[in-house]
């Protein structure tokens, strides 16, 4: 109801405008004594032994979490850890802060219930993020770190940025996720495939090995995030490489350059689509993905999750975790109680008693 009243101000607002004014002011708030109880009384949702998924060596009290992109900066943990997520990303952050692409660069589109953005990973660097990490008491949720290359590192330094990333914030991240993925860098996907995508990879574990040897801890999980614009064979080649990688996962998807069925005026705007639209075509990647690995690569589904029957939709496709992003800027944090009320209506329904026998069981 909150975020009812508040949203027709914010969608009246510059998208971009009204993103730091939420971001900021969660971080901003966060740190008024007594204000993240009352978050969490808010919009926390209530620990349900039978949601609850333990993988990559961490527990997470439901699948559902946050996406990257919302929190670019680190600026929200806090804040973000109390609104009923069982795990967020932050970043994208890479090894320098850059300002991105030009603006106007993030558009909504209601009637289609999507985003469209072209950021082109703005953030503060991963120095800053260091730094802002550090000075935060233990976050209460597992958190990620979403690493990329700066713009105008050429592919082939590519392992360079990423491996910069990793030397900067492993003390900080309790797993790592590899952007390759997202449109507004140029080349960028170019990294999902062949040979350049088998090298990063082994340059970002060999890093990930490193930094946790100088720490004196286990490397932290490495999982990779892939576009949903591929074909089935690439999806096949891609899924191989990242398991002969010894990565810990995969994220499907990130956004797309497909427009098919918009209605919106901002329809043509360069920059990838996530929402509504993206719905089916994340959740067919997720299938694909469980059936070639046959199940043995962790997957979290992310892309057009509004509902729980979305969200169970993935989990019955093969992801172990889902995201949410553009389902918060339409629907607001009440969509986390919704959709953990709405997973345990469906586990009964299907005869489970645990969110885990769900996963993958379209394949049974």
């Amino acid at each position: 109801m909150l975020y009812q009243i508040a949203k027709p101000f914010l969608f009246k607002m510059d998208p971009e405008a009204a993103h730091h004014l939420i971001v900021d002011g969660m971080g901003v708030s966060a740190k008024i004594p007594g204000m993240p109880s009352l978050l969490s009384a808010v919009w926390g949702t209530k620990d349900s032994p039978e949601l609850a998924v333990d993988l990559f060596g961490l527990h997470f009290n439901h699948p559902v979490g946050l996406a990257a992109g919302l929190d670019k900066n680190a600026k929200a943990v806090t804040g973000l850890s109390r609104i009923g997520l069982s795990f967020l990303e932050v970043g994208t952050v890479t090894p320098k802060g850059q300002a991105g692409n030009e603006q106007p660069r993030l558009f909504r589109l209601p009637p289609d219930e999507a985003l469209i953005n072209r950021m082109g990973f703005n953030n503060d660097g991963a120095d800053v993020m260091a730094e802002r990490l550090s000075k935060l008491s233990r976050h209460r949720i597992p958190l990620a770190v979403n690493i990329g290359k700066n713009k105008l590192t050429p592919n082939e330094n590519a392992a360079d940025d990423y491996r910069a990333c990793v030397q900067k914030l492993f003390p900080y991240g309790d797993f790592f996720v590899v952007n390759i993925s997202s449109p507004n860098t140029p080349d960028l996907r170019a990294l999902q495939h062949g040979d350049e995508l088998r090298s990063l990879l082994d340059a970002v574990k060999d890093e990930m090995g490193k930094q946790a040897e100088r720490h004196g801890e286990l490397p932290k999980p490495i999982l990779v995030k892939i576009a949903p614009d591929n074909t089935e064979e690439q999806i096949m080649y891609m899924a191989e490489a990242i398991q002969l990688s010894g990565m810990s996962g995969i994220i499907a998807t990130n956004t797309t350059i497909s427009r098919d069925g918009l209605t919106h005026k901002s329809a043509g705007e360069m920059g990838g689509l996530s929402g509504r639209p993206l719905t089916q075509r994340s959740t067919e990647v997720i299938r694909s993905l469980y059936r070639i690995t046959q199940g043995k690569l962790p997957i979290i589904g992310s892309g057009g999750i509004f509902t729980a029957d979305d969200a169970y939709e993935k989990i019955r496709a093969g992801a172990s975790l889902v995201e949410v992003y553009t389902a918060l800027i339409y629907k607001g944090p009440a969509l986390l109680k919704e959709i953990h009320g709405g997973l345990k209506k469906k586990l009964k329904q299907d005869g489970f008693t645990r969110i885990t026998q769900a996963i993958g069981a379209d394949h049974r």
